[in-house]
């Protein structure tokens, strides 16, 4: 039986290139967002993991689903998939790493070998539709 990690990601694009994070520990890089916590709503989860990770305030009244991916958890066993709901929305403060993130980076296209398997899939549509850059 395969096992869902459900996530919400926030894509956040300029001038070509997607702000990502990477993890104290890991080798890859993520997609600001996480796990919601009982009770949640996409939004409520959304604000909370990038106040958390990056110090700033997604601003609510901007906020819009970009879509939803799903692929193999990046390491976790086979049997683990993540399902992405991504969205997108203005911010205000300064982006800077915080708690468990180790750094922030502003990646394009020629990146995507660097982040998730699920991360990748959003990649490809970002890049398909000329939002993120080569």
């Amino acid at each position: 039986m395969t096992k869902l990690i459900d996530k919400v990601a926030w894509v956040h694009l300029e001038d070509g290139k997607i702000l990502s994070t990477r993890s104290h520990g890991k080798d890859a890089f993520y997609l600001p967002g996480g796990k919601r916590e009982p009770g949640e709503s996409d939004i409520e989860t959304l604000l909370r993991e990038v106040d958390e990770e990056l110090t700033v305030t997604v601003l609510a009244g901007t906020v819009a689903r970009l879509g939803i991916y799903e692929a193999r958890a990046h390491g976790r066993a086979d049997d683990v998939t993540v399902r992405m709901t991504c969205y997108t929305g203005g911010f205000t403060g300064t982006l800077a790493p915080a708690n468990e993130i180790a750094e922030i980076a502003w990646l394009t296209y020629a990146d995507r070998p660097r982040v998730s398997p699920v991360d990748q899939l959003i990649f490809d549509d970002l890049h398909a539709s000329a939002r993120l850059t080569t």
